[in-house]
């Protein structure tokens, strides 16, 4: 189900207020609001964890940037891509809209399109020209967050696609066209 779109300006603002106020509020936040971005991973598929500061200064941090790189990687064949940057800020922005700093869990970040065929292969929810493939998506969900409360914040944002998949017990996430599906 795809929903209508509100008026995204409107959308970036409310998340920037939110954010702000987040950021003000929850304890030990310091680093949001010194303009920092800081996420924590745990990938499910090969217990790699990273807690890492990737925005900094008024830029990203490259070595951060490629450690994201590594830990976002297809595991299965162990090749990387660039993560588009767009797709870290929309996961640091649901935590902040969420109100917590826990682990982003991953259950897929770049996937070849050799790994994408073969899982189009096993499930119908696997898209042909899928974002994963570009870099520009994640599956996962928040540790210690609903995944009902992980997708609204998501959607809330207003910049990308958010997929729900309840029943797998994740959220997709991209920097595509603002859409949703699932439920």
């Amino acid at each position: 189900m795809v929903v209508g779109n509100t008026d995204p300006s409107r959308r970036r603002v409310l998340a920037g207020a939110l954010a702000t106020i987040a950021a003000s509020v929850v304890p030990g936040a310091g680093w949001a609001r010194s303009g920092n971005r800081r996420l924590k991973f745990r990938h499910l598929h090969t217990d790699e964890r990273l807690d890492v500061v990737y925005f900094a200064d008024g830029r990203y941090q490259p070595r951060a940037l490629l450690k994201i790189d590594h830990l976002l990687r297809d595991w299965r064949v162990d090749q990387r891509i660039r993560i588009d940057h767009g797709v870290l800020d929309i996961l640091h922005d649901v935590q902040v809209y969420c109100r917590t700093f826990c682990e982003v869990e991953v259950l897929s970040g770049y996937r070849t399109a050799a790994t994408n065929a073969q899982l189009r292969r096993r499930s119908r929810g696997v898209a042909k020209r899928s974002l994963h493939m570009v870099g520009k998506a994640v599956d996962m969900r928040l540790d210690q967050v609903p995944l009902s409360t992980t997708r609204r914040s998501a959607i809330d944002l207003g910049r990308g696609g958010v997929g729900y998949y309840p029943r797998s017990n994740f959220v997709h996430v991209d920097t595509g066209q603002v859409r949703t599906w699932g439920g």
